[in-house]
């Protein structure tokens, strides 16, 4: 097994694309989007009640490298203040395929 940095991103949907470009030029190569989830935060309960798929928040996993890891969170800060969402890293184990 291989020592990683698992990184989860929830955040507005808008800024989705915005994210992945994150990713990308940091050079993480894979993610997991679940789209149109709904939750509970410090800016309070987010709510998929209407039929525009626009206004609601994405969920992105991914994986990185420790030396990946300061580039990424620096990058996807400023997204998070702005619009609101988490951005979590934890240590984990990769099973290499």
């Amino acid at each position: 097994m291989e020592a990683i940095k698992k990184v989860e991103i929830v955040t507005n949907s808008l800024e989705l694309p915005k994210v992945l470009e994150i990713l990308e030029k940091v050079g993480v190569s894979g993610y997991t989007i679940i789209e149109d989830v709904t939750g509970k935060g410090d800016r309070g309960r987010v709510f998929n009640d209407l039929e525009s798929h626009t206004l609601t928040n994405g969920y992105i996993m991914s994986v990185c490298t420790q030396e990946q890891e300061q580039e990424l969170v620096t990058a996807i800060e400023p997204i998070i203040k702005k619009f609101g969402g988490v951005c979590i890293v934890s240590d984990a184990k990769w099973i290499a395929h």
